[in-house]
Parts: structure tokens; C-alpha cells; sequence
């Protein structure tokens, strides 16, 4: 038993109780938006708003009462799958096809980024007269590479003597899914009103919607009309959620390592062209219904499960740290994604997407954009862009950016 079970009440938090909190969770955070203009402004995400309140109010219950809360993850890791089902169901061929210019380009921005980030952290540790290698803990292992990233090469780096890598790497993550929550409403502002971008038509709104409205009129109407589309809608994610994971299972088997969410999504991407192929789309508005429930809630389990007293030790350079990624992030958004995306509004969406996933994880990056659309309208082109990069390529990427920079500081120490 650890130090911290010995001397604080472990209060565990069951599923059902988990996700009547983060619904709560979720309308607080929501109301915090409608009240406070500079939340509203900058398209902070109401999952991060209400849970970021929800994480300090567990951490008081922790310093004052010696509390602890912990959580069955089992609904979040849930609607983890779900949503990037939606994600799945939502690609058309013809969308995706148009989408490998601009998937090439970002991949590309998202190595130059992982490199920058990466030297950024190391100039840190040099400066502050620590192990060069804490610079790579600081930098794409935990803010890119998030949570499991960290746990993994933490782990490897205290076998080769970093002493308390796991920790920080942790630490950082856990600030860096905050700050990347919190960063990409702001971005996309300042880029909207700086360079004058002009945000879809209506039109592009209405088609949406108008699915539904007009496979509710190809007929004759009833009370149950809308009880259909919802069933096969919920019919088709649990297929892509349970036939995601059989191949995950067969992949893994034959030593193939992918993450589940990635399973689904493809499964998802089969489904929605298959049911296009043979004259039965699915329906799009309901799909689309389902993926900001399920993405919404998700997020706010993950902010408000962050356990803010777990930071607390390192506090002033984890911050050091914080504010320089920050920084460097917001100016490769702002002057380098946007400008190589093409400058209009789809561009403005991918480059808010682009901060939550450099400096926090796919999902945030979802949110982020989600919040820019909800006010502005769709963008079909981040929505496919940026999680495949953040699917595919990001973790890729970062494998081979960090093996480049542990043979740059073995050569510098040897």
C-alpha cells in the first residue's frame, strides 16, 4: 500500500454515479459559458469549464478532508470508442479522397512541431542544470504523447536512473490536457478577427439538418418517425464499437499493436460507405447527435478526473515549463498550421484542433474544434484531418522524434 493510502480516505466513484456527475458536470460548465463572457468568447469547451471546476473542488476535498476520489473509467473509455465511431460514420469516400493534400501537409507540421517541441524542453532542462533527457519528459512524451505516453517512456527512463520521470511526465501531461482545452478558442478567435476569415454560409449549416427533415417527409409522418433513425443509428455504433474490438483482438494477436478508438473509427469509415454503396445512407444529423454526446461527456470525466494535488510538488517548473510550450504552440498555430492549411476557415478550425492535440490529446483537440463550429458551422475537412493525424501519425511521429533525441543526448553526454 502506498504512502498516500495509508493517511487519505479512497472514496471510489462507481459508473453510474460517474456519469451523473459528468452530465452535472457538463450543464455547470455550460452555464459558466452563458455567464461569463470570456469563456463564451474564446469557445472554451463546457467540459473543460465545469470540469476544471469539478478537479478543484475534488482537490479541496483532498487538502481540507484528506479525501481522495477515485473513478471507474469504464463509461469514458466507452464513449471514447463511440465518438470516434460517429467520427467513422461521418467519412465519405469522396471527403476522404479530397482529404490526403491537406492530411500530407499537417503530418508533416505535426513532425516539424514534435522536433520543436522536443529541443524546447531540452533547452529547458540545459538551462536549468537537470539531465538533458527530463527535457524530452518535458516535451512531446508528455504534452503530444499525453498520459500513456508518459507512464511508458517514464517508466523506461527511470530504468536507465531519471528518478521520478513517471511522475513529471504525468504532471505534465495532466497540465498540458488542460492547456490545450483552453488554448484553442483563443487561437481561432484572434485568427478569425485578425485576418478578416469568413466562416461558412448558412447553407452549409441547413444541410445538416435538412437529412432528417427530409427522410421524415419521404413518407407519411408519424409519432415514432424519430424513433427509427436513432435505433440504427445506435444499432450501427455498437457494431462498430463490438466489431472494432474483434479486430483490435485479431490485430493484437499477430502482434499488431493499435489503439481500439483507431479499430472503430475504420470499421465506422467500412460501415458508412458500404450502407452509401448499396443506396441506404445512414443518417448524418442523428450520427452527428451521438458524437458530441458522446464526445462532450468523455471529455468531461477526463478534466474532471485530474487529480490537482498530485502537482503540486513541482509546481513552479512545471509552470516554467507550461507557459514556454504555450507560447510555442501558439505561434506554430497561429503562423506555420494556419498559413500552410490555407488561410480560410477550414484552416482556422484545424489550427484550434492542432493546439489540443500538441499539447493534450486527440479528443481535446475534437472539443476544440467542436466549440469554433457550434458557433460558425461545420468544417468537414479538420473534422476528417486532424483526428487521423491524431490517430495515425501523431504517436508515430513521436516514437521516432524522441528515439532521434535520446541518440543526440547519449552523443552529447558520451
Amino acid at each position: 500500500m502506498s504512502e498516500i493510502e495509508d493517511v487519505v480516505d479512497i472514496q471510489m466513484v462507481q459508473p453510474m454515479d460517474m456519469l451523473s456527475l459528468s452530465v452535472l458536470v457538463l450543464f455547470l460548465g455550460m452555464y459558466l459559458n452563458r455567464r461569463i463572457r470570456f469563456l463564451s468568447q474564446n469557445y472554451i469547451p463546457p467540459a473543460v469549464t465545469g470540469g476544471l471546476l469539478f478537479s478543484a473542488l475534488t482537490a479541496g476535498l483532498y487538502f481540507q478532508f484528506d479525501v481522495a476520489l477515485e473513478f471507474d473509467m469504464q463509461f469514458r473509455d466507452l464513449l471514447l470508442l463511440v465518438f470516434f465511431s460517429t467520427v467513422g460514420l461521418s467519412a465519405r469516400m469522396k471527403a476522404l479522397a479530397g482529404s490526403g493534400g491537406p492530411l500530407l501537409v499537417l503530418v508533416l507540421a505535426a513532425g516539424v512541431f514534435l522536433t520543436l517541441q522536443n529541443s524546447l524542453g531540452v533547452a529547458i532542462a540545459l538551462l536549468s542544470d537537470v539531465h538533458p533527457a527530463y527535457g524530452l519528459i518535458a516535451g512531446s512524451v508528455s504534452f503530444a504523447g499525453g498520459h500513456g505516453t508518459a507512464i511508458a517512456w517514464g517508466a523506461a527512463a527511470e530504468d536507465a536512473g531519471l528518478q521520478g520521470a513517471t511522475e513529471i511526465g504525468m504532471a505534465f501531461a495532466t497540465f498540458g490536457l488542460v492547456a490545450g482545452g483552453l488554448v484553442g478558442g483563443p487561437i481561432a478567435r484572434r485568427l478569425i478577427a485578425k485576418h478578416g476569415v469568413e466562416p461558412p454560409d448558412d447553407a452549409m449549416v441547413e444541410e445538416r439538418s435538412s437529412e432528417a427533415h427530409a427522410s421524415a417527409s419521404a413518407g407519411e409522418e408519424s409519432p415514432m418517425d424519430w424513433l427509427y433513425p436513432v435505433l440504427m443509428t445506435l444499432l450501427v455504433l455498437a457494431l462498430c464499437v463490438s466489431l472494432g474490438d474483434i479486430v483490435n483482438r485479431y490485430l493484437s494477436e499477430h502482434s499488431i499493436r493499435m489503439p481500439g478508438f483507431l479499430t472503430a473509427m475504420f470499421v465506422g469509415i467500412l460501415v458508412t460507405n458500404l450502407a452509401d454503396g448499396i443506396g441506404r445512407p445512414l443518417e448524418r444529423s442523428t450520427i452527428d447527435r451521438f458524437g458530441e454526446v458522446s464526445l462532450h461527456v468523455f471529455l468531461a470525466m477526463s478534466m474532471m478526473t485530474i487529480q490537482l494535488w498530485t502537482l503540486t510538488n513541482a509546481a513552479s517548473a512545471i509552470l516554467v515549463v507550461l507557459v514556454t510550450q504555450i507560447l510555442l504552440m501558439t505561434i506554430f498555430a497561429e503562423f506555420i498550421v494556419f498559413r500552410l492549411m490555407g488561410r480560410d476557415y477550414d484552416a482556422v478550425v484545424i489550427a484550434a484542433g492542432f493546439a489540443g492535440m500538441g499539447l493534450g490529446a486527440t479528443p481535446v483537440a475534437i472539443a476544440n474544434m467542436d466549440a469554433v463550429t457550434q458557433r460558425y458551422g461545420p468544417s468537414t475537412k479538420a473534422l476528417l484531418v486532424v483526428p487521423l493525424v491524431g490517430a495515425l501519425f501523431i504517436d508515430l511521429l513521436n516514437a521516432g522524434t524522441i528515439n532521434f533525441f535520446i541518440r543526440l543526448i547519449r552523443m552529447h553526454l558520451v
